[in-house]
């Protein structure tokens, strides 16, 4: 194996993050999918690619089995990479580029432009900075929210799931559902729902694992419901397992990916989903799973038909995480080897 000195180099900025994390966060809990996404890149890659993570709200460096983990004011200034990637925070990366002229630099978006993002589009494009998203659904967004003659490079490399994250055959609770993300996505509109088909389906529960990274006001928490707290991902995958279906039939939050969506499907899970909302018809495998977010009788019916004759669900063998780490070594050993005429970003595996 090559020496860390030898290896291609990349650095990661998140100038998002609350504190510092590392990969022992996976085991307790509360991590976001974005910084649980970016560790697992970082330990996908470590063999290959010598990754440095900058963290805001982390005080000291250390090395760990995702790279190595800096304090968020170590980036600004020139880095030896061949690859800056900042996450969400456009102005960041402006900011990289004045201090890195010659080095490619990325953004990449786990969310959706707001208005207040207008001109994000002209000045990534004039400092040669290339757009990183996360689904089809996503680039599509993003391209059409900034507009053609101020577009920058956009290219896709979607989430990871782990490649041993699969199907068993394991003891289901035919009543229990399952809301697992922070509850700003809409957990007080799946309470509705709950409610309601709760009144036809009166066995049903709903189990809300919320990672507790954001507060949220969701109003009166109605009977059946039981909160997890927040769970490790080997305990959360167990929560999963045993679910009848991730219940998630909220219409207002638009994923931009939906890695619990990828995850549930992975282990056989179905989720109950809005049809039409953000990435979710890209990113789960069956229209089954998809249904008027609005409809009630819509969803008791899914909910019934799962009890009766459980569905046969599978992953989408694009997000397993073989084939997401090869896309992230061929955009940084592209931006390596590649003059920015060429742009790099094009290099990247294009996956799905």
């Amino acid at each position: 194996m090559q020496s860390l000195q030898s290896l291609p180099a990349l650095a990661i900025v998140d100038p998002c993050c609350a504190g510092g994390y590392d990969p022992s966060d996976m085991e307790t809990g509360g991590l976001g999918g974005t910084e649980a996404t970016v560790l697992r890149i970082g330990a996908a890659l470590r063999h290959s690619i010598d990754v440095a993570v900058y963290q805001n709200g982390r005080t000291e460096s250390r090395r760990s089995g995702a790279g190595q983990l800096r304090p968020l004011q170590e980036a600004f200034a020139p880095l030896d990479v061949g690859g800056i990637v900042v996450i969400n925070q456009w102005k960041v990366a402006l900011k990289l580029r004045k201090l890195n002229p010659d080095t490619p630099i990325f953004l990449w978006l786990h969310v959706y432009p707001g208005r207040h993002n207008r001109k994000m589009g002209a000045a990534l494009k004039a400092a040669n900075v290339t757009v990183i998203c996360v689904s089809q659904t996503h680039a599509r967004a993003v391209a059409d929210f900034i507009g053609a003659p101020d577009c920058p490079s956009i290219t896709l490399i979607y989430n990871p799931i782990a490649d041993d994250l699969q199907r068993q055959e394991c003891p289901r609770d035919l009543n229990m559902l399952l809301f697992a993300s922070s509850p700003h996505k809409g957990l007080a509109e799946v309470f509705q729902q709950f409610v309601a088909a709760r009144r036809i389906l009166p066995e049903l529960t709903l189990a809300v694992a919320d990672p507790g990274y954001l507060k949220c006001d969701v109003g009166t928490v109605p009977d059946g419901v039981t909160f997890l707290g927040s769970l490790s991902h080997a305990a959360l995958i167990s929560q999963m397992r045993r679910a009848l279906c991730l219940f998630y039939p909220q219409t207002t939050f638009a994923e931009t990916f939906g890695l619990v969506l990828a995850e549930a499907n992975a282990v056989g899970t179905p989720a109950l989903v809005s049809r039409g909302l953000g990435a979710n018809e890209e990113i789960l495998s069956s229209a089954e799973q998809m249904v008027d977010g609005h409809d009630t009788s819509a969803i008791v019916e899914r909910l019934a038909e799962w009890q009766s004759r459980y569905p046969v669900i599978a992953a989408n063998p694009a997000f397993r995480m073989t084939a997401i780490a090869r896309a992230w070594t061929d955009l940084v050993l592209g931006s390596a080897n590649c003059s920015r005429s060429n742009n790099p970003a094009q290099q990247a595996a294009q996956v799905g």
